[in-house]
């Protein structure tokens, strides 16, 4: 697992690379969280592009950072998850507060 922070029009953008599951979750929660806090961030947009595996693990650290954001008045969105990432999201129903983009550039203008 790797992942790359950058900053796009004042929002994080974070690229998730591997497996997203109980023996990366915390680390990336650590993280994203150290963005949040120290740097400020507001909204944070989540590349999945490159995720090729979640587990329940990885829905607890995409609901997590959505309320944290959320009760800040900030947002989080999630961009190109691969089918069986995107049928995750589906089924436990994350699709009702978390939206999915097909690019970076939609979700850079949406959020």
């Amino acid at each position: 697992m790797n992942l790359d922070f950058k900053d796009i029009n004042g929002k994080l953008v974070v690229s998730i690379i591997g497996e997203l599951d109980h023996h990366s979750s915390e680390e990336i929660r650590n993280k994203i969280d150290d963005h949040i806090k120290f740097k400020g961030y507001k909204n944070v947009i989540l590349d999945f592009s490159n995720v090729t595996f979640m587990d329940s693990s990885g829905i607890g650290v995409v609901i997590g950072r959505y309320k944290k954001l959320n009760s800040s008045g900030g947002s989080i969105c999630v961009v190109g998850p691969k089918e069986s990432v995107r049928r995750i999201f589906e089924l436990s129903g994350m699709l009702k507060i978390i939206n999915i983009y097909g690019s970076l550039d939609k979700a850079v203008t949406s959020i």
